[in-house]
C-alpha cells in the first residue's frame, strides 16, 4: 500500500476513481508492500465512510487508516448534527484540512474520495500536504501509468456505471500484471443512488471473462 514519497521503499499500490454519469466506481489492488517485500497479500485499501460516501488509501498504512478511522467519526457527527449527510466536497475538505493542519509531520497517505450526493457523482484526489483537485478519471500509485493507459483510452464523460465497470476492472487488472508492487486480488465499490456496493468474487470474475 506504499507510494513514492522520495524513498526507495515507499511505493506501490494502485487505486482508482471515476464519475460515471449515474455514480462513482473505486478500485484497488490488495497487495500491501515496503519495497520488495510483500507484506500482506489481501490488503483492504477501499473504505465505506456512508451510504453514500468511500475513500480509498495508499501510502503508510497507519496513517491512512487513522485518515479513514477520523472521517467516518466526522461524517457521522455532521449527520447527526445536521440531520443530513456529509457532501462528498465537505468531506474532500475535511481530510485537506486535516492533511495541511499536519504538514510539519505530514501524515503520509494518497487519499481519493468519491461519492454521491445532492449535487450529484464527484471524485476529489488529495495528496500528504492537503493539496485537494475535483477529478473525473484518476489513479494513484506506482501502477498509475499502466492503468491510466487504460483509462484515458476508454473513459468517457456522460457514461453509465455499467458501461465504465469493465474499463476500471481492466484498468487495475492491467497494473497488476505489470506492476510487481500491485498485485494479487483487487476490490471494486460503486456508489450511486442505491447507495453503496461492493463487489463480490463471482461478479468480478465475470467483468474479466474468467
Amino acid at each position: 500500500m506504499r507510494e513514492t514519497f522520495n524513498h526507495p521503499t515507499l511505493k506501490g499500490t494502485t487505486t482508482i476513481g471515476v464519475v460515471c454519469k449515474d455514480g462513482v466506481i473505486l478500485a484497488s489492488d490488495t497487495r500491501v508492500t515496503m519495497g520488495t517485500f510483500v507484506a500482506h497479500k489481501k490488503g483492504k485499501k477501499v473504505y465505506k465512510i456512508d451510504d453514500h460516501l468511500a475513500m480509498t488509501i495508499s501510502g503508510s498504512v497507519a496513517d491512512a487508516q487513522r485518515t479513514v478511522d477520523i472521517l467516518k467519526a466526522n461524517a457521522q457527527l455532521f449527520k447527526l448534527n445536521t440531520k443530513r449527510p456529509m457532501p462528498v466536497n465537505s468531506a474532500a475538505r475535511f481530510i485537506a484540512n486535516l492533511f495541511f493542519s499536519a504538514r510539519l509531520a505530514p501524515l503520509i497517505a494518497r487519499i481519493l474520495v468519491g461519492g454521491v450526493d445532492d449535487t450529484g457523482p464527484h471524485v476529489f484526489s488529495l495528496d500528504p500536504f492537503g493539496s485537494l483537485t475535483e477529478e473525473k478519471c484518476v489513479a494513484t500509485g506506482s501502477g498509475s501509468p499502466i492503468a491510466y493507459g487504460v483509462l484515458e483510452d476508454k473513459y468517457r464523460e456522460d457514461t453509465t456505471v455499467n458501461d465504465l465497470l469493465s474499463v476500471v476492472v481492466r484498468a487495475v487488472n492491467s497494473a497488476m500484471k505489470r506492476d510487481v508492487a500491485s498485485g494479487d486480488s483487487y476490490d471494486v465499490v460503486i456508489i450511486d443512488k442505491k447507495g453503496y456496493r461492493e463487489l463480490n468474487t463471482n461478479e468480478k470474475k465475470g467483468i474479466l471473462g474468467n
